[in-house]
């Protein structure tokens, strides 16, 4: 692993770490690692990932990365970037029990140092899971020419795709393939990626703001009610104005838009889709801009809940010429290698602080089936929001 680097994460998650060190440095987090597509890991698998995640300890922020921070997020003050270049991943930090084919994985400590986990974590059990089992992809020149096609039609399209691929890449080695690949498409179809390491080493713009776990932190802290408004609102007071793209769904998007006042909606500069019908959401999304009386051509959406060319088809006809729209692609960038991609997650699942004793955090996605965390909690949120 010696040519991985402390940045080889999603840029949201240092966005976030920094809200978190800033706000709340006293709160304690747990993660845990959810197996949904119900893979078998071989014999000794738990083994090879200890060893993967005890080299992580040895990464470290160099003079060059923090300089390239300091450059392209002035928004990042120096405490921080002080802070991270003495940053050490902790394996202590993560628990990984393996039973016969089944695999446990959780992450607890403190939220402003566990935080980072997630990411780099989902990549190397991806990575080590097509090592292991000894499934061989295609080869570097198939994998371009898909990538080829692909970014021709979104060229066609007149749409910009970002590269949002870091958690199940099927390899660190496929991720730079595809990340070098895409330069050819910068400033027609390819506007950057969401992984920062890549985002240096290739020259293009780092993307991204908050995940769902900032929402599920207010929630549980401050209320189900409330969780949204707050949870904006304090990310103001981190940023300032930057980094202006909201998540809707942690707690559905209609009710999400119940707390989107006029305020909010003027001071972000736009909204991310990640579950839910994405057409039925643009249109939610126009309608409240227009209440507002904010013209919608200045707002964007950034579209980002399992995207292949078919959806991005289907959205680009319903939504052109009505409101600014972008593409956020994982997986099928960055595991499209003639394998079946893993499906994979690790969500946050408690939280707790000096005051507030281990609380449970859960997630109400505009996919029914999608709700995620502890049950009792789910229906007790639903009851509170009114959500049928």
């Amino acid at each position: 692993m010696s040519n991985r680097s402390i940045l080889d994460n999603d840029f949201y998650k240092f966005t976030m770490q920094y809200a978190v060190v800033k706000l709340y440095p006293d709160t304690l987090a747990k993660y845990e690692f959810i197996n949904r597509g119900e893979h078998r890991f071989p014999a000794g698998f738990d083994k090879a990932l200890k060893e993967r995640i005890r080299q992580m300890s040895e990464l470290t922020l160099t003079a060059e990365e923090k300089e390239y921070l300091r450059i392209n997020c002035p928004y990042l003050n120096p405490a921080y970037l002080d802070f991270l270049q003495g940053y050490r991943y902790d394996p202590s930090e993560v628990d990984v029990i393996q039973n016969g084919e089944d695999l446990r994985v959780s992450i607890h400590g403190h939220w402003y140092r566990t935080i980072l986990w997630e990411v780099p974590l989902l990549a190397l059990i991806s990575e080590l899971y097509y090592e292991q089992t000894g499934q061989q992809r295609e080869s570097d020149q198939k994998v371009i020419e898909r990538l080829d096609t692909k970014m021709n039609a979104y060229k066609e399209l007149g749409v910009k795709i970002a590269e949002f691929g870091t958690r199940r890449r099927h390899s660190y080695e496929v991720q730079k393939l595809i990340d070098e690949a895409l330069l050819k498409f910068r400033g027609s179809s390819y506007v950057g990626t969401s992984n920062v390491h890549f985002a240096m080493t290739t020259g293009v713009k780092m993307i991204g703001t908050h995940a769902h776990e900032w929402f599920m932190y207010h929630a549980a802290r401050f209320g189900f009610k409330v969780s949204n408004g707050i949870s904006l609102d304090r990310w103001v007071n981190a940023y300032h104005g930057d980094l202006g793209i909201a998540l809707t769904d942690t707690y559905t998007t209609d009710v999400f838009f119940t707390q989107f006042n006029k305020k909010l909606a003027k001071l972000f500069d736009g909204v991310r889709h990640d579950s839910g019908d994405p057409i039925e959401f643009a249109e939610k999304v126009i309608a409240h801009y227009k209440k507002m009386g904010i013209d919608p051509m200045h707002k964007t959406i950034i579209f980002s809940d399992a995207l292949n060319l078919e959806k991005v088809k289907k959205i680009v006809e319903a939504t052109q010429g009505k409101i600014g729209i972008s593409f956020g692609i994982g997986t099928n960038l960055t595991n499209d290698t003639g394998l079946k991609p893993m499906n994979i997650v690790i969500k946050l699942v408690s939280i707790a602080e000096p005051d507030l004793s281990w609380t449970n955090v859960i997630k109400l996605s505009d996919d029914k089936g999608k709700h995620t965390g502890d049950p009792k909690m789910i229906r007790l949120a639903k009851e509170t929001l009114g959500i049928e």
